[in-house]
């Protein structure tokens, strides 16, 4: 069936190389096997982060880890397909990086201590403030399917389990929950977080053109 290549990436460069800092040399002559979009291939990784800052959202993502919960990768690789402005871990510095299928390199990612920490960053940025969403199946909870979200925003999402942390509960400025219709109480942290990020891109991103639409 007409799926294309079977093996991942490109070979080597053929032919003439071409010119620009934004070119590795072992790339070119090497290959390009990396889990980047065609646009990216044989580019150098910063100037892969360099041409994505550019044109980030202006949504935020935020993690507790205070378990080191193993959906902590899955949700940063996908921040990264969203383009996501920046991704915050909260609490324990160190988190099981597997699952973002290095992704995590052209993803801004910061580290706060507690949820207070990471509130009063968002709060005093230079250019306007960005409101904290938690995203939890709480009592008084927005619905995600009826609610706006505002265009500078944090989603910030508790350890699977749990959920928010009293803490983050008390800091968010808002939480809002998605509708469910079947017997389980919640639905998984990271398929939760990829829900949250697309309503985002549905109501603020731009789609028009081919660039919204890469694989």
């Amino acid at each position: 069936m007409p799926y294309g290549a079977a093996e991942v990436g490109v070979g080597p460069w053929p032919g003439e190389w071409p010119e620009g800092d934004r070119y590795d040399p072992e790339l070119l002559a090497g290959g390009d096997r990396r889990n980047v979009v065609d646009r990216y291939r044989y580019w150098t990784m910063e100037a892969i982060v360099a041409d994505l800052d550019t044109r980030r959202h202006g949504f935020h993502v935020a993690i507790e880890n205070w378990q080191h919960d193993f959906n902590i990768g899955t949700i940063v690789r996908t921040a990264n397909a969203f383009l996501a402005a920046e991704v915050h871990i909260v609490g324990n510095r160190r988190w099981n990086r597997r699952g973002a299928m290095v992704t995590d390199r052209y993803q801004h990612v910061r580290h706060h201590p507690t949820v207070a920490d990471l509130a009063a960053y968002l709060h005093e940025q230079t250019d306007g403030p960005v409101a904290l969403y938690g995203v939890d199946n709480l009592p008084g909870s927005l619905h995600l399917e009826t609610t706006t979200l505002p265009e500078r925003v944090c989603l910030l999402f508790g350890q699977e389990g749990p959920g928010l942390s009293e803490a983050a509960r008390e800091a968010c400025d808002a939480t809002f929950s998605i509708a469910q219709f079947g017997s389980t109480r919640s639905i998984n942290a990271s398929a939760a977080a990829a829900i949250a990020m697309h309503t985002w891109v549905r109501q603020h991103a731009d789609l028009s053109g081919d660039a919204a639409w890469r694989g």
